[in-house]
């Protein structure tokens, strides 16, 4: 079974990117514009990752992050935050949140695929 990736961004050209890396390195995509929608596509989709954006309007990925692991069944699934900013205090909110990675941007293509590999196995 292939692997199912949820991007939420709330920008298309992002998950345009995304979207083809992953698709590129095997892996099934759906896409969110945002948070609301994200959780709409969980509640009916399998999804084996999220890699979400940090900085959205409305819900941020933090908050999003908490919601999610609030759903049934999804308190194990993976989620990776998507930011410009590297500050340790952001990756601690992250992690306390629920994440389990974060991925600084800009990134490399290998970069973002080998953390979905580690993510998903």
């Amino acid at each position: 079974m292939v692997e199912r990736i949820l991007i939420v961004d709330d920008s298309r050209a992002l998950r345009m990117l995304l979207g083809h890396n992953l698709r590129q390195g095997g892996y099934e995509v759906l896409e969110a514009g945002d948070g609301d929608e994200a959780l709409e596509k969980l509640g009916g989709e399998r999804v084996d990752l999220v890699i979400t954006d940090f900085t959205m309007p409305g819900m941020n990925g933090i908050e999003l992050t908490r919601r999610i692991r609030a759903l049934p069944g999804c308190g194990e699934l993976p989620i990776v935050l998507l930011t410009t900013e590297d500050q340790e205090d952001r990756k601690k909110e992250g992690q306390a949140a629920g994440a389990a990675g974060w991925i600084v941007k800009p990134f490399e293509p290998k970069q973002l695929l080998a953390v979905v590999r580690e993510m998903i196995t």
